[in-house]
C-alpha cells in the first residue's frame, strides 16, 4: 500500500511537470529572426503602397494641369473671339427716316456709318489692327466697334449691352479692347488706354495673323493670304484673324529629353526639358483659332 501510494504520488508531478511544459511553449514570444522578418514585410507594403500614391497623385496633378490650362485657353479664345466678332459692328436703324407705314414690319432699315467716335468716313479709322512688336505701350491687337442702347425687356429706358473685354462698358459711343503680352500674361485694356488687366496667365506666347483678301486677281477668284501686321496694307482688306496661344502649366513634372512642341510659327520646336526659370519642367500647350469678322465686307468698302 505505501509502494502504490508514491507511484500515484510520482504520476502526480510528472503530470504538473509536462502542463508547466506546455505552459511555457505557449507563452513563448517570437524570435529575433521572425520579428526582423515581420518588420521587412510591413516596409515592403509601405513602400509599395508609397509608391502607388506617388505615382497617382502625379497622374492627378498632370491631368488637373492639363485641365486648367484648357479652361484658361478656351476662356482667352471666348474672349478675343466675341471681340473681334463684333468688330465694325453698326447700329441697325429700324427706322432712320419719319416714312409712316401702315405695317411695322415695312418701315425702311438702314446701318448708321458713324456713330460718334466710331466715324466711318474717315479712312484713318480702323475697325482692328495690330503690331508685331509690341512693347510696354503698344499693342498687340486691337479691336473697335459700336456701342449704343436698345430697347430692353428689364428696363424701361434703352440700355447698351454691349461689353470690352474687361467687361466694362466705358464709352456711351465706342467700345475698344487692346490685347497685349506681358510679363508672361495676357492682358487687355479697355478704352482710353487705362491700365491693363490680366485676364490668362502663364502665357508663353501671343501671335496674331491676318488673313486678307487680295483682290487684284481674277475677278470671281479671291486669294486669301495670311501676313503678320507688317503685311497688311489695308485693314479693311483683313477678312479673318488668326490667334495662336501658348500656355503652360503651373505642375512641375518629369520631362524626358525631347520632349517638343511646336510654336506658333509653325515651325520652330521648343524643348520642354531644356526650358528655364517659371515654365521651367511644366506642360505646354499650343491653341490656334481663326476668327472671321463678319462686319469686314460692309467696313471693307468704306475705309
Amino acid at each position: 500500500m505505501r509502494s502504490m501510494h508514491i507511484t500515484g504520488g510520482c504520476r502526480h508531478h510528472i503530470g504538473i511537470n509536462r502542463l508547466m511544459r506546455t505552459n511555457q511553449l505557449r507563452q513563448r514570444g517570437v524570435t529575433l529572426i521572425e520579428l526582423m522578418v515581420g518588420i521587412a514585410i510591413g516596409l515592403l507594403v509601405i513602400a509599395v503602397a508609397m509608391g502607388a500614391l506617388m505615382v497617382s497623385r502625379g497622374v492627378s496633378g498632370t491631368v488637373t494641369d492639363a485641365s486648367g490650362i484648357q479652361q484658361q485657353a478656351s476662356y482667352a479664345m471666348r474672349v478675343i473671339g466675341q471681340q473681334l466678332r463684333q468688330s465694325g459692328s453698326l447700329r441697325l436703324n429700324l427706322n432712320p427716316g419719319t416714312v409712316a407705314t401702315a405695317e411695322p414690319h415695312l418701315a425702311p432699315v438702314a446701318f448708321e456709318v458713324k456713330s460718334g467716335d466710331m466715324d466711318m468716313t474717315k479712312p484713318e479709322w480702323k475697325v482692328i489692327e495690330g503690331k508685331d512688336n509690341p512693347g510696354s505701350s503698344e499693342y498687340k491687337l486691337s479691336t473697335r466697334f459700336s456701342n449704343y442702347a436698345e430697347p430692353v425687356f428689364t428696363s424701361a429706358s434703352e440700355q447698351s449691352q454691349a461689353r470690352d473685354c474687361l467687361g466694362a462698358n466705358p464709352s456711351a459711343t465706342l467700345i475698344e479692347s487692346h490685347f497685349r503680352l506681358e510679363s508672361n500674361e495676357l492682358r487687355c485694356a479697355s478704352f482710353g488706354g487705362g491700365a491693363a488687366q490680366a485676364i490668362v496667365q502663364n502665357v508663353a506666347n501671343f501671335q496674331v495673323n491676318y488673313l486678307t483678301q487680295d483682290i487684284t486677281t481674277t475677278p470671281g477668284i479671291p486669294t486669301i493670304k495670311s501676313v503678320n501686321a507688317a503685311g497688311v496694307t489695308n485693314w479693311g482688306q483683313v477678312q479673318a484673324v488668326e490667334v495662336c496661344l501658348v500656355i503652360y502649366g503651373s505642375e512641375p513634372i518629369d520631362l524626358p529629353a525631347g520632349s517638343n512642341y511646336t510654336d506658333c510659327d509653325g515651325a520652330t520646336l521648343v524643348d520642354m526639358s531644356t526650358l528655364t526659370g517659371t515654365r521651367a519642367k511644366r506642360m505646354h500647350m499650343v491653341f490656334r483659332n481663326v476668327f472671321q469678322l463678319r462686319s469686314q465686307g460692309l467696313i471693307g468698302t468704306v475705309l
